[in-house]
């Protein structure tokens, strides 16, 4: 199952956008969870760590095809991967089912491994460690469907949202605002997602969030979305 060529464009631009993070889900049942959550999720987030650039290790290739037979949702796969075998995950990403990959600014090879996603005919995005100043995403915006800013230290579950946060998200929306090229480009955060800090989130100009607890954990999903939707 796959959505529709032009899924990013048909994405609402009216309100915020909810990528579900499927490390959050259950990870023992994730057919289940998929099931269970149904349509609410813009997006699926689908992290990816060597256990080398973070200190994770998730997920695989062969779950992401196993996956992909069970839902039309698109799939953005997060990239957290050393230079030596970035090339090689967004390859296997790719032929797994991926529609969009993102890869690190702060990888070296981050030029090279956008355009081999685009060669490979996905929509293509970059990260941002929260460390790493906004201004270094500069030199890729012209190729981006999607910039995502962290929110937290990388490959680490449960922390709270950094003060720099929402500035960071008001210089990354100046940077999209400056490309050279039209097309759309979404903001995204990532890390710190809590009812508390979305609405600032999404003020300082966040286009999607990306839902763990918030969203698996809700006792009402279609109210947390209904929620979600209503913050501008």
């Amino acid at each position: 199952m796959r959505p529709k060529s032009d899924w990013l464009d048909a994405l609402p631009r009216t309100h915020c956008l909810a990528e579900f993070s499927l490390w959050s889900a259950n990870l023992i049942g994730l057919e289940d969870d998929l099931t269970r959550v149904g349509n609410r999720a813009d997006i699926y987030h689908i992290d990816v760590a060597d256990g080398a650039f973070a200190p994770s290790l998730l997920f695989f290739p062969d779950l992401v095809a196993a996956l992909r037979k069970k839902t039309a949702i698109p799939f953005h796969i997060h990239l957290m991967c050393a230079d030596v075998v970035l090339l090689s995950q967004v390859d296997q990403f790719a032929e797994a089912g991926a529609d969009m990959i993102s890869v690190h600014v702060e990888n070296t090879n981050a030029a090279e491994a956008i355009a081999r996603i685009k060669h490979c005919g996905l929509k293509a995005g970059a990260v941002l460690r929260v460390e790493t100043p906004v201004e270094a995403a500069q030199p890729l915006m012209d190729s981006l469907d999607i910039l995502t800013l962290l929110g937290t230290k990388i490959g680490v579950k449960g922390q709270g949202l950094d003060p720099a946060a929402t500035g960071r998200l008001g210089q990354a929306k100046a940077l999209i605002a400056g490309r050279g090229v039209s097309g759309r480009c979404i903001l995204a955060a990532d890390g710190g997602i809590r009812l508390e800090t979305v609405p600032l989130l999404v003020a300082a100009g966040a286009q999607t969030v990306v839902m763990g607890s918030l969203a698996y954990g809700a006792p009402d999903l279609a109210a947390r979305m209904q929620w979600l939707q209503g913050l501008r």
